[in-house]
């Protein structure tokens, strides 16, 4: 059975960008910057906001209930990745 990939571990790095790692070592900077419109996402376009961001249920999140799919932020090309 396969693993389905979670973020275990999340770190900022500058800008929209935020280090992560998934249960499956992988590790990777990706740029979130793509996906900063609409309701939900356009108050974190205000780095302070941006940047309250936590690790929960697998994924990131932010307080004002935006999230992405771990599915998601594993299958998109990241700035840069390599395996832990």
């Amino acid at each position: 059975m396969k693993t389905l990939p979670q973020v275990t571990e999340a770190r900022y790095v500058s800008g929209y960008r935020i280090e992560l790692v998934f249960n499956t070592g992988l590790r990777k900077t990706v740029d979130f910057s793509r996906w900063l419109d609409g309701p939900v996402f356009e108050p974190l376009r205000n780095r302070s906001e941006f940047r309250k961001f936590f690790v929960a249920g697998g994924t990131v999140c932010w307080p004002n209930g935006a999230d992405i799919a771990p599915e998601t932020l594993f299958a998109v090309r990241g700035v840069s990745e390599r395996v832990a």
